[in-house]
């Protein structure tokens, strides 16, 4: 019998160091889930689950910026495997962040091999030629390159022509988005439309 009771007492201790451990054992930590890049992705592809995957992360690793459902957007930059994806690497207004005095304007460029040449964050001066008098005129001192949508069907690097007029097709070459001061927005705007745009650092 007082083995027995011994024993009891023993089990009962046990327990009770269990418990107790379990107690003082810290709750686990606090985690939030965020899509993030599942693998290297270029500009200008169009967000779908397989370009995603999930993570846990702590709350203080979430971006402030975070797009909560980055499906069907599309990238305005490249995007690294494991990359959140925050608004300034999508397609949209947030991507003047940071340049107030700056519009973001898509423009197309004549050329697209031309165009592939340049990454966001460049800084280049447009100019425009005239198709009819082949003169070049500078449009805009400085633009800030924001994103390079995805390219379209661009196997002809020379904007087809409507009519006689010159205005080229907006089939051609290769959309580009820059940011450009308010006061050039008109002017070009205007030369996209009657003029083959280029750019020069």
């Amino acid at each position: 019998m007082l083995a027995h009771r011994r024993l009891l007492a023993f089990l009962l201790t046990a327990a009770a160091v269990v418990v107790g451990l379990d107690a003082a054992r810290p709750a686990p930590p606090t985690t939030i889930t965020m899509a993030v890049a599942a693998r290297d992705l270029p500009a200008g592809t169009v967000l779908t689950s397989s370009d995603l995957t999930s993570v846990k992360v702590p709350p203080g690793g979430v971006p402030d910026d975070l797009v909560a459902d980055p499906q069907g957007t599309t990238l305005a930059t490249p995007v690294r495997r494991g990359e959140p994806v925050t608004d300034v690497r999508v397609v949209g207004p947030r991507l003047t962040a940071g340049h107030p005095e700056l519009t973001a304007l898509p423009v197309r460029f004549a050329d697209a091999e031309m165009a592939a040449l340049l990454r966001a964050g460049d800084r280049v001066r447009l100019y425009s030629t005239d198709p009819a008098s082949g003169r070049t005129s500078l449009i805009t001192p400085e633009a800030l390159v924001l994103g390079l949508p995805a390219q379209g069907d661009e196997n002809s690097l020379s904007p087809k022509k409507s009519g006689n007029n010159g205005v080229t097709n907006s089939l051609g070459g290769r959309l580009v988005i820059v940011g450009v001061a308010a006061s050039s927005v008109e002017t070009v705007t205007s030369a996209g439309v009657g003029g083959f745009l280029t750019f020069a650092y």
